[in-house]
């Protein structure tokens, strides 16, 4: 079990069994039950409150959520900055964090990343990647040093700018520094807190890249922080989502997009419309009936579901199509064209269904203009359905045989 000290004053949190774990006899990073409390004027703030988690050996696993949600405290209680106020955070097997027991962070096996990069802006590029040897436990001799900087220098494309001032390096030169520098002692776990945010647009995309293709080469197990979805879905094997210091939902970049687990999930990853609708009965393959204004569609309903029932429905933009003529094919409602922006790759077009606005993205061949008449196909395998009483149930596509994250990034 979890050891539990209290805290004086602060909030009581339930915590669960680390036996929950599934597979945590071979997880590189194990975080059970963490909780981190922050004094504030009124009381205590919880800022991770019980999460669980693993990270298994060479997998890129992703903290995703907006500001405030507790990923970058996790992941700093992960390094050993803070100290966690419950739980326990084991790497390889091996404690370093057990309720307010901790080990310090120059004796874990972490290299690290910092959003600003931390350059020491008075040393070269040489002593920037050479000063964790320098300060460490373990003492490196001289031509050691020297070939395992330039080894790290060469890994991430920086070999020829070891003389050089580190205030003299691009924006994704700087970035290119701090990863050789948190991989220059050949930590077992990276974290990386969100190290692409303060890049400008086009380097950030190559750097996501290139940040990818190297964690996949060295096989090092990756923990990320980031508020950016495309980051989090790219690059990871596996997402976790976080909301208010809870894991709100976890699994493969396409499990958490395309089978979004609360409406907080499928507003926040990715772009998403939502219907209002009342459920009209059963319908077929085991769906439900729901009318959504006039027209009506079939979707899968959570179980409990009962006729009468108020009901949301959940589609990304990229799953409606439109037509100018009624399909003969289900799953269709009437709509009418408002704005309709040509974007190169694609056409956006907002269509007021039952008095909402919804957004669908279209190929750019499709034709429509303002105040069009349309007829909006919202497939069955491609909608949430969301219940205040019982949850959400989602399509059963294609998506249930399309590669995962893991098969998308083999180790």
């Amino acid at each position: 079990m979890v050891e539990t000290g209290a805290i004086a004053g602060a909030p009581s949190v339930t915590t669960t069994s680390a036996a929950t774990l599934t597979g945590s006899s071979t997880a590189a990073l194990e975080v059970v039950d963490l909780v981190k409390d922050y004094p504030i004027a009124s009381g205590w703030h919880r800022a991770v409150d019980g999460i669980t988690f693993a990270v298994e050996p060479g997998h890129f696993y992703t903290l995703l959520g907006p500001s405030g949600c507790g990923k970058t405290t996790t992941l700093r209680c992960v390094a050993g900055l803070e100290r966690p106020d419950r739980g326990r955070i084991s790497l390889a097997g091996q404690d370093v964090a057990r309720g307010k027991d901790v080990v310090p962070p120059e004796r874990r096996d972490i290299g690290m990343v910092f959003q600003n990069y931390a350059i020491w802006p008075h040393m070269t590029v040489f002593e920037n990647v050479a000063f964790p040897l320098r300060v460490g436990r373990t003492k490196v001799r001289k031509p050691e040093l020297v070939q395992r900087v330039d080894e790290a220098l060469d890994l991430v494309q920086l070999t020829g700018y070891a003389s050089r001032p580190a205030t003299q390096l691009s924006g994704g030169q700087q970035q290119r520094l701090a990863l050789a520098r948190a991989l220059i002692r050949r930590p077992s776990l990276l974290l990386l807190d969100e190290p692409l945010s303060n890049l400008d647009a086009r380097l950030r995309d190559r750097m996501r890249s290139e940040i990818r293709t190297l964690q996949r080469r060295l096989g090092i197990t990756t923990l990320f922080v980031t508020h950016d979805q495309v980051e989090a879905l790219s690059m990871s094997n596996r997402i976790a989502v976080m909301d208010g210091g809870h894991i709100v939902q976890e699994g493969t970049p396409r499990e958490i997009y395309q089978h979004p687990a609360t409406r907080f999930v499928a507003g926040f990853v990715g772009s998403s419309n939502f219907l209002a609708g009342t459920v009209a009965g059963p319908g077929s393959d085991g769906r439900m009936r729901l009318r959504i204004g006039d027209g009506e569609i079939e979707a899968a309903c959570p179980d409990g579901t009962a006729t009468g029932d108020p009901v949301t429905v959940s589609v990304r933009p990229e799953n409606v199509a439109v037509h100018a003529e009624r399909p003969a094919v289900g799953n269709v409602v009437a709509g009418t064209v408002g704005q309709v922006l040509f974007v190169g790759e694609a056409v956006d077009a907002t269509i007021d269904v039952a008095g909402v606005r919804i957004v669908a993205h279209l190929h750019p061949s499709v034709q429509v203009v303002r105040d069009m008449a349309v007829w909006v196909e919202l497939p069955a395998e491609d909608c949430t359905v969301i219940h205040d009483d019982h949850g959400l149930a989602s399509g059963t596509g294609s998506a249930a045989d399309a590669p995962t994250g893991e098969d998308m990034y083999p180790n």
